[in-house]
């Protein structure tokens, strides 16, 4: 039996030959990209890649060989494609972008709506980003948000997309990829909530409470420990305690936000009954305009992609050969296409970057669909 340092010399002589061997198909891949460009085929062959890869797969013995070489190869042709698409940034053709660059957004003379009512955390969120005397109103839902905003009536909308307790909002996440909508900004704020009732309510006389589904989650601590308190769901939390200050009924209570309490004339039974300390919400503000702020930091995509094994590690593999920070991934599923899945990223990035523009054309080239949901 070979030693194990003979075995390790063996190894270390193969592995100098596979470099060389990647090195000299990396150069021909090269000489492909080079006729590729001169001729404006497409990077992508999705035909010639599955040829190839059961191609290899038959020169294996056995099954776990199968497997194996059918991976390698897949990163070797995914190697390939990101050598590609560099040489065709390189020699100019770089992709084309429909969005544009402005300075600033034009706050003085717009329109900004948000879901709910008045003393909702959407408006607190609004005036903390456009300024208290900013032109604004209020619908009822996320869809009448979009609605707004496709119709001419607002310039911008702001939606609750993530809480830091209770996770991502779903509903405005679908909405983006329905509508010709893109995010143009953010505003972080913190969320206390309040339960609030009647004048001179106290908290033994509570038997209902309303609220949105996340902040009854995110008090769900507190409720808990009063579960004889019937939990009612509303679209918002100023929703809410407009109902209890309209019903009159002493029996019901809202959990809102403290500027909800001072709107509608309601007391503060209990002070902060969320039980994160450091609860917050991220706000993005929504335009139908196709514009991102120059000196823009972030960029959230949507992505659908095969469903097949390995398709998401190869797309995102785009962000690890361009040096780009992903900070977020999320999924949702599809209508009617059972178990299969939109991503929503967001990475670090400008439109300008040329890392960002190499990495979008490798996305929207094996994608089945990408849409920039915005940069900012």
């Amino acid at each position: 039996m070979k030693d194990l340092s003979q075995l390790r010399g063996e190894l270390d002589a193969i592995d100098k030959e596979i470099v060389e061997l990647y090195e000299k198909r990396m150069e021909i891949s090269s000489q492909v990209a080079d006729y590729k460009i001169s001729t404006g085929k497409k990077v992508l062959d999705k035909e010639r890649e599955i040829q190839k890869l059961n191609a290899v797969k038959a020169l294996a013995h056995n099954e776990f060989n199968k497997v194996g070489v059918e991976e390698l190869f897949s990163h070797i042709m995914s190697m390939s494609r990101k050598l590609q698409y560099q040489k065709l940034a390189e020699q100019g053709a770089f992709l084309r972008l429909p969005f544009i660059p402005i300075e600033s957004l034009d706050i003085d003379k717009s329109r900004v709506c948000y879901q709910g009512a008045e003393g909702a955390y959407s408006e607190m969120a609004m005036k903390k980003y456009f300024g208290k005397d900013v032109s604004s109103f209020h619908v009822d839902t996320f869809k009448d948000a979009f609605d707004a905003l496709e119709d001419g009536s607002a310039d911008y909308a702001i939606l609750p997309i993530e809480n830091s307790t209770a996770g991502i909002v779903s509903e405005v996440y679908d909405l983006l990829t329905e509508y010709e909508s893109y995010i143009v900004g953010e505003q972080i704020i913190e969320i206390r909530h309040c339960l609030m009732g009647l004048p001179g309510a106290k908290l033994e006389d509570i038997t209902t409470v309303f609220s949105h589904p996340q902040s009854l989650m995110q008090s769900s601590r507190f409720l808990t420990e009063h579960s004889d308190i019937r939990q009612i769901s509303m679209k918002n939390n100023a929703f809410a305690a407009r109902k209890v200050a309209e019903d009159g009924d002493r029996t019901q209570a809202a959990i809102a936000s403290r500027l909800a309490a001072q709107i509608y004339g309601l007391d503060i039974i209990v002070d902060g009954v969320n039980q994160a300390d450091s609860n917050s919400t991220r706000f993005i503000i929504v335009t139908n305009r196709k514009v991102y702020l120059k000196g823009a930091k972030k960029i959230s995509l949507c992505l659908e992609i095969a469903h097949e094994a390995g398709a998401l590690y190869h797309l995102m593999s785009h962000f690890i050969y361009n040096n780009l920070n992903m900070t977020k991934i999320e999924s949702r599923p599809i209508e009617d296409r059972n178990w299969e899945y939109r991503f929503f990223i967001d990475f670090e990035g400008n439109l300008e970057d040329s890392a960002v523009k190499n990495a979008l054309r490798g996305l929207r080239e094996e994608a089945r669909m990408m849409k920039i949901l915005g940069n900012y």
